[in-house]
């Protein structure tokens, strides 16, 4: 967010475009009040990259009331010629009751319909539509849906109104289901812009749902008050012993020397280094998504703080929504990392996994079940006792599941890199697996003989040997003659 009228503006704006942001927020409402006459928003401001303007909704939030009506600032942000402009929607706090969030959003959907002739003249400006109901689920649901008729008149772009204050206190697993129930509601082409959201925490499980622009203030609001935004988290300027960064101003400044600079330049200092925190994150998630690999990354950032934990364990309940919309293409030469028991929802190994039981069928009565070893190699285990000559041939592997040998030197087998322990839930799901092949095998073919050959000196295997003999009652019920057959590997 930028100081639309340049008075408490700490950082210049050609000091952000070269840094690497091409596009910025600032607010109309407050350029209206304090500029009388009609300006062009890029020449006031000297900025010719996209700006975006909010409507004064942020100060509804926190003054409940502006001297401005609806019709007005969207008509006043076609004046001044916005790239980007929002009408003046109703914001839900994060703590009201469920009458008042319906109220807002039925306020805010009201001012969208109220506002489609100006919308629809103003073409040279991408006109957003927010969607408010905060916390309550349904009534975003709702709305978001009930929006699509007004959208296509004449918008451009959504927006996920109101996560401030839940932002700020880090409660992000209720930003995951905010930004889910609203995706998942509106047509997938449409983009989705989220407000007030800057944190590096929040940055990439937010863009894994699909949410596509976002802003925030957080980085001066933040430096205001002698805070120093981190990968990690935040840290008040008086609780660090070292600056744990090397931008430009950690590797300028000691951390002395900010905290004896004067308040205006700390402030400034503190503002540019949280802007090349946010701006690094940026770029961390899109390399992450250029090499197809967002959801390892994800699982790493899971473990940095507490918030993002949860905002994990949100995500992996709308697994479904992001697998259906992965394509299933094999990415450019990446292999899979395999880093935790949660690369299981990794759509690059959910894709192989379920397409190899939508294939499943065994024409023959005998399946052979190889393991596939990974001990800095990987390899399925071959030896004169597998007469891989008379059976269907299939190898198994932990996290991956199982998959026909002719398929171990095609992605992702043969592109993988194992780096978890195989406890006790790695192997369940691999039993479960088996298991539901044998299942499907049975009831799509003939299937009634199975050999599942184990390695011995491999400890794992020893787990996964005693998992399956406890379940030779099961192959019985289901007429499949099982052979656990041991050897050395």
């Amino acid at each position: 967010m930028v100081d639309p009228i340049l008075k408490n503006q700490y950082i210049s704006l050609n000091d952000i475009l070269n840094m690497g942001f091409n596009a910025i927020i600032t607010n109309s409402y407050i350029l209206k009040k304090h500029i009388k006459t009609v300006v062009d928003v890029h020449k006031h401001l000297n900025f010719n990259g996209i700006i975006m303007t909010d409507s004064g909704a942020y100060q509804i939030l926190r003054y409940g009331d502006i001297e401005v009506g609806n019709r007005e600032i969207v008509l006043y942000q076609c004046e001044i010629k916005s790239d980007i402009g929002v009408i003046l929607d109703i914001p839900t706090s994060y703590n009201v009751d469920r009458e008042t969030a319906l109220k807002s959003a039925d306020e805010t959907y009201k001012r969208a319909v109220e506002a489609l002739d100006i919308v629809e003249s103003c073409r040279d400006t991408l006109w957003t539509l927010p969607i408010q109901g905060g916390t309550y689920l349904d009534v975003l649901r709702q709305y978001a849906m009930k929006s699509i008729d007004v959208f296509y008149r004449g918008y451009s772009l959504y927006a996920l109104g109101s996560p401030t204050t839940l932002l700020e206190q880090y409660e992000f697993d209720k930003i995951i289901d905010m930004i889910f129930t609203v995706r998942s509601a509106i047509p997938f082409s449409a983009p989705l812009h989220l407000f007030g959201a800057g944190h590096p925490l929040i940055i990439p499980f937010a863009i894994a749902l699909g949410i596509d622009t976002m802003d925030s203030a957080s980085y001066i609001l933040y430096a205001k008050d002698d805070r120093y935004i981190t990968s990690r988290g935040t840290y008040r300027l008086e609780d660090l012993r070292y600056l744990p960064c090397t931008c430009p101003i950690c590797s300028k400044y000691s951390l002395e020397e900010l905290q004896k600079a004067s308040k205006d330049e700390r402030t400034k200092l503190l503002a540019l280094h949280n802007l090349y925190i946010i701006l690094r994150e940026f770029k961390e998630v899109k390399q992450a998504i250029k090499e197809c690999r967002l959801w390892e990354y994800l699982e790493s950032k899971a473990s940095s703080h507490p918030a993002t934990r949860r905002a994990f364990e949100q995500i992996k309940r709308y697994v479904e929504f992001i697998y259906r919309h992965t394509p299933i293409v094999k990415p450019k030469a990446k292999a899979v990392f395999i880093i935790s028991k949660d690369s299981i929802y990794n759509p690059k190994v959910m894709i192989p996994r379920r397409r190899i039981i939508e294939r499943f069928s065994i024409e023959e009565e005998c399946l052979n079940l190889i393991p596939y070893i990974y001990s800095g190699r990987k390899i399925p285990f071959i030896s004169n006792e597998i007469e891989l000559s008379k059976c269907i041939n299939y190898v198994y592997i932990p996290i991956l599941g199982i998959a026909p040998l002719q398929l171990v030197d095609h992605y992702p087998y043969s592109q993988f890199e194992f780096g978890l322990e195989i406890d006790g839930d790695v192997i369940n799901d691999l039993s479960y697996i088996i298991i539901e092949k044998l299942l499907i095998g049975k009831k799509m073919g003939k299937l009634a003989k199975v050999k599942i050959f184990i390695c011995q000196d491999i400890e794992w295997q020893r787990k996964l040997y005693n998992k399956l003999a406890d379940l030779t009652t099961l192959f019985k019920e289901i007429n499949i003659d099982v052979v656990l057959k041991t050897v050395k590997c």
